[in-house]
């Protein structure tokens, strides 16, 4: 074994080592965001669901796709663990918890509670899971069209409340984004006088759009199901 994969542990282990980790982890699963908006904007197309059916029984048939899932879950339980070891770290190194700009610069209110909007956005996470994922291959087991799983959860599950927290939760995610995102590019070294500034605004960007879309949904189905139009 050479000298330098028998560090890759122990540089693992370390507070720098545990924010390569979250970058490197978080830009992966900003990568699958894109592609599941696009599939989920089958939603909006008038066809009763039946190109959002279509696609939904080839994403839970599909082998390959299934190994991307896995992957995909592997990818979330090492950001959310490294996050919260790098979380109680810093708390037991500093009186500040998550710090992704420098030295003693004030940081932002949303830089500030990584943790705390983090944790938020996991019991999201699972209340998701266990609304559309878990309910449709397992309580549900293929009897009801996915479309119509996704139809009732954002007009009536939790009397309507569950659409109008999804979108809470995207408002929250469009800032743990746009501040993800650019702590990333740092912490991996990644600064550059001439493009860095790209990065924030290509950050920036994302972070609106992404969340956007995903919000743009429960919005939809809710103002449906209200008549409004």
């Amino acid at each position: 074994m050479s000298q330098t994969s028998a560090q890759s542990p122990a540089m693992i282990a370390t507070s720098l080592g545990k924010k390569y980790l979250m970058a490197l982890s978080g830009l992966f699963l900003v990568s699958f965001l894109p592609v599941h908006l696009i599939g989920n904007l089958l939603l909006f197309k008038n066809d009763g669901g039946a190109a959002f059916d279509a696609y939904s029984v080839f994403m839970s048939t599909s082998t390959i796709i299934r190994v991307l899932e896995v992957t995909l879950v592997a990818g979330f339980l090492v950001h959310i663990f490294d996050g919260i070891m790098l979380l109680f770290k810093n708390k037991a190194a500093r009186p500040i918890g998550y710090k992704g700009g420098s030295g003693g610069k004030a940081q932002s209110f949303f830089s500030k509670y990584m943790g705390p909007t983090g944790a938020i956005i996991l019991v999201y996470l699972i209340i998701h899971i266990n609304s559309f994922t878990l309910k449709h291959r397992i309580y549900e087991t293929g009897n009801v069209a996915f479309y119509q799983t996704v139809k009732t959860a954002f007009e009536v599950q939790w009397g309507g409340f569950y659409a109008w927290f999804y979108v809470f939760a995207m408002l929250l995610m469009a800032f743990h984004l746009n501040h993800g995102f650019q702590s990333a590019f740092q912490s991996l070294g990644l600064n550059h006088k001439k493009y860095t500034p790209l990065i924030k605004k290509v950050g920036l960007l994302y972070s609106i759009v992404i969340p956007a879309g995903f919000a743009a949904i429960p919005v939809f189905f809710q103002l449906k199901h209200l008549r409004v139009f």
